[in-house]
């Protein structure tokens, strides 16, 4: 027998996916509740947020949680000593990032700049935090190489990986359009190619 999902943890579940679909203003506190289980308009979510915004950082703060259980990923496979290799389960990790956080990236594309300080500075540590784990991982292979180059391929790299996501979840292409295996591979191969050319 399954335990029910407590009420607070429901509202910010069914928030984040509203939000992530329908863009935090267009999304009514009645439907908050109508999805989380509760009656519609009866401000039954004001027992557990003071406001939408509450929840809106409730979500994030989850979502910031679960990054923080996926840091220590990277280490096992760090060294294997092949760069196609690294790389590309680094793409597979980064992508994996992409995908628990992708509420919240759909979220940060369907609401304006400034509206939230909150979401602003999460969606930019997101970015920012896959940029520089991967443009560490090529500094470490490229020690050398300027910290400016390292950062830009990275930013290539980080940016490809949203785009692929971004098509599916925001533009509504067909998830099999391009399939992660075949995008991986290209997407190790030219980056990998890059890389090699910096030694």
């Amino acid at each position: 027998m399954t335990t029910p999902t407590p009420t607070r943890e429901r509202l910010v579940t069914e928030a984040m996916r509203l939000f992530s679909t329908k863009g935090f203003e267009a999304t009514s506190v009645s439907q908050i509740e109508a999805a989380a289980g509760l009656s519609a308009g009866s401000g039954a979510l004001y027992r557990h947020f003071k406001s939408k915004d509450a929840l809106l950082d409730a979500g994030i703060n989850r979502q910031l949680d679960r990054r923080r259980a996926m840091q220590d990923i990277r280490a096992l496979f760090a060294g294997l000593g092949d760069l196609r290799a690294e790389l590309t389960a680094l793409g597979r990790y980064l992508l994996t990032v992409i995908d628990q956080e992708i509420e919240l990236l759909q979220i940060a594309a369907r609401t304006p700049t400034g509206l939230s300080e909150r979401l602003d500075t999460a969606y930019a540590a997101l970015v920012e935090g896959l940029t520089a784990e991967l443009a560490g991982w090529i500094s470490a292979w490229n020690p050398d190489e300027s910290e400016r180059t390292c950062a830009i391929l990275a930013a290539l790299g980080v940016n490809g990986l949203l785009g692929a996501r971004f098509a599916t979840s925001l533009f509504h292409q067909p998830d099999n359009r391009l399939p992660d295996d075949e995008y991986l591979t290209e997407w190790t191969i030219v980056l990998a190619t890059r890389i090699d050319h910096l030694q």
